[in-house]
């Protein structure tokens, strides 16, 4: 056997250690930070895990008006695995996002947000405006975003999550999730993704199933479904 046949044949194993070394650290991120969820989700395609949280920042100096927390924190590490990966094709897939906005209470809302994103292509800065709702049982948070730095994609982010009681210790627990980017030179190349999830929250565990669902045109449009079930807990 060659070197280059060992090291084909490799590959995919190194994609897998790849992604275990990342969900390991993630793990030891969120025992670092308190009330952070992760969700593994294994479909009949891939397997994913993802850690997505936004939060306040903490005042130093607690206002003597009682003024609310102004600085939001955005942050979302997710990775994938195809389970027919190669060397060559469906390679593992990594993203970090991360954004900070300024809400301030008179804007109900809405704030000025910049965002970072380190995806398998590159590094991504951009910047736009956001909506954030976060209440006991609901939740709405999405932005709209532009490229800074590169040929200017429009991305827009929507989060809707709903967890109303079943009974005293069990909630419904509902996300939609859509992810898109559109060109607004002159390429044709989009993303499209959306993500549901339907289950039942206990104990601080959710748990269901879902559904992951993309459409990508670079040049040639591609589509995926990735079916399955997920848990979720808040470390």
């Amino acid at each position: 056997m060659t070197v280059k046949e060992i090291e084909s044949a490799c590959s995919p194993m190194k994609g897998k250690l790849l992604f275990l070394t990342f969900s390991v650290m993630l793990f030891f991120i969120t025992k670092a930070y308190s009330q952070i969820p992760v969700e593994i989700f294994g479909g009949y395609n891939r397997a994913t895990i993802d850690v997505i949280f936004f939060k306040f920042f903490k005042q130093y100096r607690k206002e003597e008006n009682g003024k609310p927390q102004r600085w939001l924190f955005f942050n979302r590490n997710r990775a994938g695995v195809d389970y027919m990966m190669n060397s060559s094709n469906h390679l593992p897939q990594f993203g970090f996002t991360e954004a900070i906005s300024y809400n301030h209470e008179q804007m109900k809302g809405f704030a000025p947000v910049i965002v970072a994103q380190v995806l398998n292509q590159g590094v991504f800065p951009k910047a736009g405006i956001q909506y954030a709702h976060i209440g006991a049982n609901a939740t709405i948070f999405t932005w709209l975003v532009c490229e800074t730095m590169r040929e200017a994609d429009v991305d827009y982010f929507l989060l809707l999550r709903y967890t109303p009681n079943i009974t005293e210790k069990v909630k419904l627990f509902t996300q939609v999730e859509s992810i898109n980017s559109f060109p607004i030179g002159n390429s044709n190349q989009y993303n499209l993704a959306q993500r549901i999830r339907l289950g039942i929250q206990y104990h601080g565990f959710q748990l269901g199933a879902g559904f992951d669902l993309a459409r990508n045109k670079n040049p040639l449009v591609t589509k995926s479904l990735n079916i399955g079930g997920f848990i979720r807990h808040e470390f």
